[in-house]
């Protein structure tokens, strides 16, 4: 029996993956979006920092400079 893939997107206005349930980009979602986004990773910070502006406007109390960590900093060019 095929495995059933479950994409790991963010439940707004929680930003809880849907399908692990953890903050969202969770693990699997910042791999498939590095992969999704290879060979264009100033698109994929653009994405992000536009996600991380939704993020901030429905996460109250939520300090910004922990949403920039959450969202972005991950995604920063290697080397």
């Amino acid at each position: 029996m095929p495995r059933r893939y479950r994409d790991h997107l963010p439940t707004r206005p929680t930003w809880r993956c849907q399908s692990c349930g953890i903050a969202w980009p969770c693990s699997a979602a910042k791999l498939r979006l590095l992969a999704e986004y290879r060979h264009d990773r100033v698109a994929l910070t653009v994405y992000l920092a536009t996600l991380q502006a939704e993020a901030g406007e429905q996460l109250t109390g939520v300090d910004p400079a922990r949403l920039t960590d959450r969202f972005l900093s991950w995604a920063r060019a290697r080397g």
